[in-house]
């Protein structure tokens, strides 16, 4: 009996495997929730039929972003493309993408706890390396809403405008950054699996080259004995 309530208290910290929470909720109900960044870029390593997913917290009114890169894989079919899917917090699903590379993006209609999951279950014999750049952000208000906001003359009201406009502007730039620095790990993984292939094949065709060179000089050479022999009978 008591082995069993063990077994089931750890099962209820551990939670479901291969699904991790990126954004806990708090333990007591008095305090806040705990919803950490609102951003994440990250690397993941797929098994081979399994299925990844990940949860992130975002306020109503907020905008979504998901986006991913199948850099390598592995086994017999050595495809790329990925299932990835989101749903919001009532299990809903918002979006699907099944393609090399691809972006999941809507507004959140909602606070709760989104589900990002990555499927590799196509791909029985390997596993695949997935870059994942997901998260949420806010354009126009404070989403925590502590203090209400004092009044301000029209230079600081003005000042405060620009100040979110490049602040928006420079997570739109650090976004496009990581699409090209995916793009550049998926890129430097073909060029490597290609130039493993150029050399495999190389040395193949070298082989092949000097093996029918020698066969052909042993079939040359059997052919005029074969013929001296005959001659030397008649």
């Amino acid at each position: 009996g008591s082995r069993m309530l063990l077994l089931l208290v750890l099962l209820a910290l551990l939670g479901p495997a291969g699904c991790p929470r990126t954004e806990p909720l708090s333990e007591s109900g008095q305090e806040p929730l705990f919803h950490g960044a609102d951003r994440y870029d990250f690397a993941i390593v797929i098994p081979a039929g399994a299925v990844e997913c990940f949860w992130q917290f975002a306020h109503q009114s907020g905008n979504f972003f998901f986006s991913y890169e199948a850099s390598r894989a592995t086994g017999v079919a050595n495809s790329r493309n990925i299932l990835a899917t989101a749903s919001d917090p009532n299990g809903f699903q918002l979006g699907v993408s099944q393609h090399v590379r691809g972006q999941i993006n809507f507004i959140t209609e909602e606070t709760g706890f989104y589900r990002l999951c990555l499927d590799n279950q196509q791909n029985h014999f390997g596993f695949m390396q997935v870059y994942l750049n997901f998260g949420v952000y806010y354009e126009g208000f404070n989403v925590e809403n502590k203090q209400p906001q004092k009044e301000l003359n029209d230079t600081l009201e003005a000042i405060e405008v620009s100040i979110r406009k490049l602040q928006l502007r420079i997570f739109h730039m650090w976004r496009f950054y990581n699409f090209a620095r995916m793009r550049k790990g998926a890129d430097s993984f073909l060029l490597e699996s290609n130039y493993s292939y150029v050399n495999w094949w190389s040395m193949a065709q070298s082989c092949v080259i000097i093996l029918s060179g020698v066969l052909q000089l042993y079939f040359l050479k059997r052919l005029f004995n074969v013929q001296t022999s005959s001659r030397q009978k008649c």
